[in-house]
């Protein structure tokens, strides 16, 4: 059964593709290197020891989208990760969030609707939520107004999804929505490895701590938070990876009761911005240098997640702890810096 997987050479994209291959799928990947590197079809090689088709294809081209799927026309389904997602950016740059967030979905589903019986995966978001008022977020929690422009891309791609589905009743999907990936495969062939100026946590962490980044920036201290900092669910991108083949492979099965679900995928528990910096120092034995400074305009005060629909439904679970994430994320990055 061969799968096209967008945006598949970044970090979530990439472990789900070694996930897909160890469970039997084809692969092609899209991505357009905007946020990646080519060199990471090798680090899928070498777990798996197959190198996935890879196209360089920009998705907001329509007219590419359209030849791809003449070309690879027994495509049978799509995992959808490819979007730009740092939460910050967006608020400075929301035309350009608007543009390759919502034009590259919808090219690919005018694709996928006209074939029959399309199964399609959405890489969400728990920003959906936004503050929500209880935790943890359940999938019944309220979709509140965004609290940034690329949560607003999640929120009105769910929308484009969902109102897809209620016409073409031959195309199934299912949205993900994450809480915080963090992590590297313990082979160490495959991680994080953003482009310029890290906009999540943990890879700034790694960084500090290889003395690329002089310090790391804590982005207000003065949350109603018990140490005062942001709290997130803190996931392991091997764990969120399995979780999208268990969701595929839901749909294939046509074991899904809707042909639109949507499932939160965390560990339930939330950590502090602290926490996660404590934990690494203590699990690496690495002192991190990092100063208090304002807030970030769109951060939530907290946010983790009732996986309990992701438990009993899909049947997945989250393994992995979070001083695994961290010491897998330190040995990467280690690996990648030569230390």
């Amino acid at each position: 059964m061969k799968i096209v997987v967008t945006g598949g050479l970044g970090f979530i994209g990439s472990h789900t593709v070694v996930e897909l291959q160890n469970a039997g799928y084809e692969v092609v990947i899209i991505d357009d290197l905007s946020n990646a590197s080519e060199s990471v079809l090798d680090g899928i090689e070498a777990i798996t020891t197959k190198k996935p088709t890879f196209v360089k294809l920009d998705l907001r081209d329509r007219n590419g989208v359209s030849e791809f799927f003449k070309k690879h026309n027994d495509i049978t389904g799509a995992i959808h990760f490819a979007a730009s997602k740092a939460v910050g950016e967006s608020v400075n740059k929301p035309l350009e969030y608007y543009e390759n967030n919502l034009s590259s979905l919808i090219y690919l589903l005018q694709e996928l609707t006209a074939k029959e019986g399309a199964n399609f995966i959405f890489s969400s978001s728990c920003t959906v939520y936004g503050q929500a008022d209880e935790l943890p977020i359940t999938e019944e929690a309220p979709v509140k107004p965004a609290e940034s422009p690329y949560g607003n891309t999640k929120q009105i791609g769910e929308e484009i999804i969902k109102d897809t589905a209620n016409v073409y009743h031959n195309f199934n999907a299912i949205a993900l929505r994450y809480f915080n990936p963090i992590g590297a495969h313990e082979s160490c062939e495959i991680g994080e490895l953003p482009l310029g100026v890290p906009q999540n946590l943990v890879p700034f962490i790694t960084q500090t701590a290889a003395g690329l980044r002089k310090e790391l920036a804590v982005f207000g201290n003065d949350y109603p938070t018990a140490d005062g900092t942001c709290v997130r669910d803190y996931i392991h991108v091997v764990d969120l990876a399995k979780a999208h083949v268990m969701a595929l492979t839901r749909l294939v099965d046509k074991k899904n009761k809707s042909n639109f679900e949507t499932f939160n995928l965390g560990t339930g528990k939330g950590s502090s911005v602290l926490e996660v910096i404590q934990t690494f120092e203590k699990v690496t034995g690495v002192d991190l240098a990092y100063k208090i400074v304002d807030r970030r305009e769109g951060d939530v005060i907290a946010a983790y997640a009732d996986t309990t629909k992701a438990n009993d439904i899909l049947g997945w679970k989250a393994e992995l702890t979070l001083a695994e994430a961290l010491d897998s994320a330190w040995n990467w990055e280690k690996k990648v810096r030569g230390l």
